[in-house]
Order: structure tokens, then C-alpha cells, then sequence
């Protein structure tokens, strides 16, 4: 249990490497002085500001001359090669100090010194002491362990690219909400924060909740909407789904009177149907026929066929769907599968959701669909916890493959799976457009090895 404990000094830095600690982009601090490890302190902002956001603990501090790769250095920390010359040549050595950042509850008011300026990368005592704790580090004890190897061996950063779009992006994130999100994205990625990511509700997309209302055409009644106005609410919030899904909808294929409701031509060509009401009428089949073919011609019988509607369809238009090889699905099916692709929006395959597209309704399989590809998200997500824990566990950095199957099979698994599986499912979390698992290569694949960047989070 962390025993809380006073502190009396406090260590003086810019505001931003302040920051930078703070936000876990740096684990490293530049003071004027040698820090024996153990230390404890505040750190002090040298500007006009009156308050002290964290406190650190030093864990190492190195003396470091020109002889080192500074271009390498400056990659791992906030300051440009250019800046640590500068320092070399007034001072003749780099004082690194690696600091452990734990961010207080509460900001600390405290009296300004007239003369901080002059305590740059220096100890100054406080006004009054601060009561603090180790319960929360900015990075947990893995995340710190690896950047302190990572900088005390001076290896290159692993993602240099994704560092510098996070720089980029800094300021944007203070006042624009999407690259706060992307900003945060990256900084879990990189390891640089602890926080999981949690999507949060997006307004962008409360249309969603509006698909199977609008195709249920007794909520106009309320409205005072005409027929025609219901069913066009309803063709256009399709093919706006149709659209987010991944579909390319044709805008030359437009409803109303002799009209095609929607035509998608990519990934393959779906001819569909939206029909509005409490139910879908019996001739819904062969006025898709007839309007379909006189659009599209010969390619009509080369296309997916979907009739949307909500209500159970009647006898006769099941037996007509699978003669004319019509698929139909309940709206709120629809709505089912939007709801899914927002939750995880890389998750939908339309190629793979195409053989789901059988004659007759079909609302099961598409069920059935979103329940494999909801098992296979539960299962990748169950591996990167399974990685993360492992490693914790047993104190190591990375894993093996063989290593990971082993405990895969103690930690209650919802599916069994072969080694070679396993691996595959491994490559594909440590891509560099998924990011949940690093990957150090060998030139035999069964040597990689693996190691934690972020969770996966099910929710």
C-alpha cells in the first residue's frame, strides 16, 4: 500500500517539458545538477504560472558528453539535436535525469519566486509542503521499464512517424475535438499514456438510432408527413447506411415514380428496394424485377437483389423472393448492422457479408454474420489482455508464439485455436494499422516475438 508522504523542493523546468512529462511523451528532464536516484520533488514551472500540476521521483541520472548520439537522443526526448549542442557547449556535460511523473489530484497553488528564471534545471524550496503519493504514475511499471531501456541503450525510436504527427497534431488537440481523439489514439499507441481507448458517443452519428423509425411509416401519423415524404425519408437514411457500410451508391439511380430506389456498383453491384410502412406489399418482388431491369438492363440479373422493409413479409413474397433470387431484409436488420460498423468500424466485410445475401429474408444470417465477426473481435481481444498479462506476469518484455499458445489454453479461452493460428491472429494485432501488439521480427517466422502497445477494449 502507498504511504503518503510530504515534499519540501521542488525541481524548476520549462512549462514545456513540464508537459511533455505530464503527458508521457518524455520520461527524461535536463536539470543543471546530478539527481541521486530516489529523489523526490516537485516540478516547478518556469513561467508566470502559480500552480504545480505533478511530482516526480528520479529513477537514474546519466552524465552524458558529445560522444553520445545526440541525433538519437533527440529522437527518444523533446529537444532537438541543435539544443543539446547548446547545452554541451556552455556546460561541457548533459545531466539526464529519468523521472518517474505522477500527476497530482489537485493543482497546487504556490508563490511565485521573482527570480526563477535564474533556478532553470535547479531545486528551489516550496512555500508550503505537498502531501503526495505513488499510487498513480503517469505510465505503469512495464510502459516506464521499456522507455528507460529504450533511452539508457539509446535505441531508435520504434514509430518516428506516428511521433511526429503526434507533435503536429499538439496544438489542433486543444480546440478541435477530432484530433484531440486522434491525438489520444496515438499517444495509447505509442505507450505514452495509460488510458484505454473508449469511444466515446459520437453526435455525428445519432442518425443511426432514426433507421428502423423512419421505415415504420405509422410514426408519421405524427408528423402530418405524406406517404411520399415517408417513403423518401426512409430511401434516403438507406441509402446514407448503405453509404457508411461501405457501399458506393450510385446518386444517378434515384427513387420515385418508375425510379430505382438505390444502386450500389462497389464492391458489387446491389440493386435495392426500400419500402416504408408496416409492411412490405406482396408485388414489392416483381416491381423490383421490372424496375431493375429497365435501369440496368442485362447487368440487373449479374446484381445483389435487397428489398428493406420492416413487418414479417407475407407467404407469397418469400416464394417470389426466391424465385427472382431476392434477398429481403427487416429495417431494423439494417439498423443492426450500421449500429455494428460504428462500435467497430473496420469490423464489416462486404465482400465476406455478400454470401450471407441468400434469396428469401434473410434477417438470421445477417445475425448470424454480425455474431462471427462479434466472436472474432472477443477472441483478438482476449489475446492482447492474454499478451499483456503474460508479460506482466512473468516480468519479460516480449513473448514468443509458443510461449503465448501455452498460456492461451490457462486463461479460460472462449474458443480453442491452433499454434499457427495464433500467429496469424498475433501478425495481425501488431500491423501498424491495428497497433494493439508490437512485433519484433526474425528471419524465422516462429521466432517473432510480441509485446503489449494497447488494449483492446469490447464494449
Amino acid at each position: 500500500m502507498n504511504q503518503p508522504f510530504s515534499i519540501l523542493t521542488a525541481l524548476c523546468l520549462p512549462v514545456p517539458d513540464i508537459e511533455a512529462l505530464i503527458q508521457g511523451r518524455t520520461i527524461a528532464a535536463l536539470p543543471r545538477m546530478f539527481i541521486h536516484p530516489g529523489r523526490r520533488f516537485a516540478l516547478y514551472p518556469t513561467d508566470s504560472s502559480v500552480s504545480i500540476k505533478a511530482w516526480a521521483k528520479c529513477e537514474l541520472c546519466q552524465i552524458l558528453d558529445e560522444t553520445k548520439p545526440l541525433e538519437i537522443l533527440s529522437k527518444l526526448t523533446i529537444w532537438t539535436p541543435k539544443v543539446l549542442k547548446e547545452i554541451l557547449q556552455k556546460q561541457q556535460y548533459l545531466f539526464l535525469a529519468y523521472l518517474r511523473v505522477y500527476q497530482l489530484p489537485e493543482l497546487q497553488e504556490i508563490l511565485v519566486n521573482p527570480n526563477i528564471q535564474e533556478k532553470l534545471g535547479k531545486f528551489v524550496s516550496l512555500s508550503n509542503s505537498l502531501t503526495v503519493s505513488e499510487e498513480k504514475p503517469i505510465l505503469n511499471d512495464r510502459t516506464f521499464a521499456q522507455r528507460k531501456r529504450q533511452l539508457e541503450k539509446l535505441e531508435p525510436a520504434l514509430h518516428p512517424e506516428l511521433e511526429e504527427l503526434q507533435s503536429a497534431i499538439a496544438s489542433l488537440a486543444i480546440s478541435q475535438a477530432a484530433a484531440k481523439q486522434l491525438d489520444d489514439d496515438i499517444k495509447v499507441f505509442l505507450g505514452w499514456s495509460n488510458d484505454k481507448l473508449i469511444k466515446q458517443p459520437d453526435s455525428n452519428l445519432a442518425w443511426i438510432n432514426d433507421i428502423a423509425k423512419l421505415g415504420d411509416r405509422s410514426i408519421e401519423k405524427d408528423e402530418g408527413k405524406s406517404n411520399y415524404q415517408a417513403g423518401t425519408d426512409f430511401e434516403n437514411i438507406a441509402r446514407r447506411s448503405l453509404d457508411f457500410l461501405g457501399f458506393k451508391v450510385e446518386e444517378n439511380y434515384k427513387g420515385g415514380a418508375g425510379g430505382l430506389d438505390l444502386f450500389c456498383s462497389q464492391p458489387y453491384p446491389l440493386v435495392c428496394e426500400c419500402k416504408a410502412g408496416k409492411s412490405i406489399p406482396d408485388r414489392a418482388v416483381e416491381e423490383l424485377d421490372r424496375i431493375g431491369k429497365r435501369h440496368l438492363k442485362e447487368n440487373y440479373l449479374q446484381a445483389m437483389r435487397l428489398i428493406i422493409g420492416p413487418g414479417e413479409p407475407t407467404k407469397n413474397l418469400k416464394e417470389s423472393a426466391q424465385i427472382s433470387k431476392i434477398s429481403i431484409i427487416n429495417v431494423m436488420t439494417l439498423q443492426k448492422l450500421v449500429e455494428f460498423k460504428a462500435k467497430y468500424p473496420g469490423a464489416i466485410n462486404l465482400v465476406e457479408l455478400q454470401q450471407y445475401l441468400e434469396p428469401g429474408q434473410i434477417d438470421y444470417k445477417i445475425d448470424e454474420y454480425i455474431d462471427k465477426v462479434e466472436r472474432e473481435i472477443k477472441l483478438r481481444s482476449h489475446i492482447t489482455q492474454l499478451v499483456k498479462n503474460y508479460l506482466e506476469n512473468s516480468g519479460i518484455e516480449s513473448a514468443g508464439v509458443e510461449a503465448l499458445h501455452g498460456a492461451y489454453f490457462g486463461s479460460h479461452p472462449p474458443q480453442p485455436i491452433k499454434t499457427v493460428e495464433m500467429h496469424e491472429i498475433l501478425i495481425e494485432l501488431s500491423s501498424p494499422l491495428t497497433g494493439y501488439l508490437g512485433r519484433i521480427k526474425d528471419s524465422n517466422l516462429n521466432s517473432d516475438r510480441f509485446y503489449f502497445l494497447r488494449d483492446l477494449p469490447i464494449n
